[in-house]
């Protein structure tokens, strides 16, 4: 199937009106082309860039993305250096950190695609983990399944302790989650749950062992998805990457290689897609604005601010972009900016450069090369008038001599008598420069007054807790131990009756226990 999709030629073509092929089956960006919607069939093809499947071996594995197994106990780093010397490529780069005693998808980016780790870091996930209670539960699964869907939502949450990242009170998110099974007698149980990135599940788990009032722990995890790559899609070992390496330099045999890695554009199936002309495609890459000439076809339910891919007539991505119209706007509009460029993936010069090439360039360039402008344009004492009275320089500075009646106008106004300056008076115009430590000393103050302190932070959350449960009030008075005794006996019987939500029971044990 694979070898069949390479032999066969996707690519989008001028055509005058509808499209009457089904894309359904076509690879990456370019399935279901033809449910894209029209801005116009009419453009010119250039013989440069190549499908995402058709690349030379050596720029296919240059912008290739490997969805990999991590194995349990070396860190994610280590991994990924090792594929970095298996494939002997310049840089590598994985999107979404995994603790070392955690296995699962982590997406491998080789050269090229490490453009694309920041925008699959924010990425949804999936886990699945094995939870262990500290002691059997009465209400057996039921109880268990409605702890879990409790802790749905916007939750608060701090790093393990054996986290590498500063342990601050954060926010995540759980999307769903659901339990796989449950065995009260061994006291395991095996969920699995959709969350934000960031999310720690070993947090998780103690706050679940919170609310079902046994105390709990994380005994494994598992991540099954991460942003657009899962378990069913290319997942390989690392010995699946070094086999394949060696049937190529020992057999010449590339079809592994291919197999084990994927293009980087599967990456961005997710995205909304705009389909940019060959003519335009090298601007972009130098970072120009996409404009509506520009534009051949795009996806409804854009937004404006929202991220898209640009992508060429064969599928290749150019880059992530910002569209600044809706699709609306799109349909109707003509003329404007369609996107900006976030982060520029395709190399630069892979298609030719076809900006200069209108009246008014190709004039400049006639008088560039007849010395009546410099090598950078600007006039000179040869310029034709009508030259300097046509052409507008937007790069150049304001004229000097615009700005002269100005200053003359100042000059006769009548002079206004200045304070006496003293050396210590802050009209002094030759001030001393500050010392570096009162430099350090000043970002320090202002670095304080804009982000307040982790006893504050604490302080504040502490008082809505007291405003919504005055029975807390008086612990406050008491102890530091006699606090930590009372507030386990009020959290104990608050869990039992059901009337504590998850944020105060992780204020407890982030706050009280640390």
């Amino acid at each position: 199937m694979a070898a069949a999709k390479e032999e066969m030629d996707y690519t989008i073509k001028p055509e005058a009106g509808a499209s009457n092929i089904s894309t359904s089956e076509w690879p990456l960006l370019l399935k279901n082309y033809d449910q894209l919607l029209v801005r116009t069939g009419h453009f010119t093809p250039i013989p440069a860039g190549c499908a995402p499947l058709k690349r030379d071996l050596k720029s296919y594995i240059n912008s290739g993305v490997i969805n990999l197994d991590k194995p349990s106990n070396p860190s994610s780093h280590e991994v990924v250096a090792w594929m970095k010397r298996i494939l002997r490529a310049e840089k590598t780069g994985h999107s979404g950190t995994l603790d070392p005693k955690v296995t699962g998808c982590l997406i491998v980016c080789v050269d090229r695609a490490t453009r694309l780790v920041k925008s699959q870091q924010g990425a949804g996930k999936e886990y699945v983990c094995v939870i262990r209670l500290h002691d059997k539960i009465p209400g057996g699964e039921a109880q268990f399944k409605r702890a879990l869907e409790t802790l749905t939502g916007a939750l608060f949450q701090r790093p393990p302790l054996i986290s590498a990242v500063k342990r601050q009170l954060r926010i995540r998110t759980i999307h769903e989650s659901k339990v796989f099974e449950f065995d009260n007698d061994r006291h395991l149980g095996v969920f699995w749950v959709s969350c934000e990135a960031g999310t720690y599940i070993r947090t998780l788990c103690v706050h679940l062992g919170l609310l079902l009032g046994v105390g709990a722990h994380m005994q494994e995890l598992r991540r099954v998805r991460s942003g657009a790559m899962d378990e069913n899609k290319g997942l390989v070992t690392l010995h699946d990457v070094m086999d394949a390496q060696w049937m190529y330099d020992n057999q010449r045999d590339e079809s592994y290689l291919r197999k084990v890695i994927h293009p980087l554009e599967s990456l961005l199936t997710t995205y909304k897609r705009i389909v940019v002309k060959d003519s335009a495609v090298n601007a972009v890459c130098y970072g120009a604005k996409l404009m509506i000439p520009g534009l051949l076809r795009f996806e409804a339910g854009i937004d404006v601010n929202e991220e898209v891919v640009l992508m060429t007539t064969k599928g290749e991505a150019i880059a992530i972009g910002i569209a600044q119209m809706s699709t609306v706007e799109l349909s109707t509009c003509d003329h404007g900016v369609v996107a900006k460029v976030k982060r520029c993936i395709m190399e630069r010069d892979l298609y030719p450069r076809r900006w200069g090439l209108g009246p008014i360039a190709l004039e400049k360039k006639k008088l560039k090369s007849a010395g009546k402008l410099d090598k950078y344009g600007r006039t000179n004492e040869a310029t034709p008038a009508k030259w300097k009275s046509d052409y507008k320089d937007y790069s150049a500075p304001e004229d000097a001599s615009e700005a002269q009646p100005a200053t003359e106008n100042v000059s006769k106004e009548e002079p206004v008598d200045a304070p006496n300056e003293t050396p210590s008076s802050p009209n002094k115009m030759e001030r001393s420069e500050p010392s570096a430590s009162a430099r350090r000393r000043r970002r320090r103050r202002r670095r304080n007054e804009e982000s307040p302190s982790k006893t504050r932070r604490t302080a504040m959350t502490a008082i809505k807790a007291f405003q919504e449960f005055p029975c807390l009030t008086p612990i406050a008075k008491r102890s530091h131990h006699e606090n930590v005794a009372a507030l386990s006996s009020v959290l104990l019987s608050g869990i039992c009756q059901g009337v504590f939500p998850v944020t105060y029971i992780c204020f407890f044990y982030i706050g009280v226990l640390g």
